[in-house]
């Protein structure tokens, strides 16, 4: 994969804030950038990925199942007060 040069201007506390969650996982502060973009990208691409089925399948749907073959869910049935 190719990189690139990527500048970025932070103010010092925010700069310090990150050098501290950095030091926790034991990573420089470029790494632990670079990590936290990937995971916001990889979030955001999911819940794209998700909504993108939700409209195809449906909302009603179970996991696996397209919304048209989706069987009626039963309601929740409850045992009676004096049944354990």
């Amino acid at each position: 994969m190719e990189s690139t040069v990527f500048s970025l201007r932070l103010d010092g506390e925010l700069l310090e804030r990150l050098r501290g969650h950095a030091a926790k996982r034991g990573m420089s502060v470029q790494d632990y950038v670079v990590r936290t973009l990937i995971r916001e990208d990889f979030d955001e691409r999911f819940k794209t990925a998700v909504d993108e089925t939700e409209r195809f399948y449906g909302k009603e749907a179970g996991p696996g199942e397209p919304a048209a073959l989706a069987a009626p869910r039963a309601p929740h049935i409850r045992p009676s007060a004096g049944i354990a």
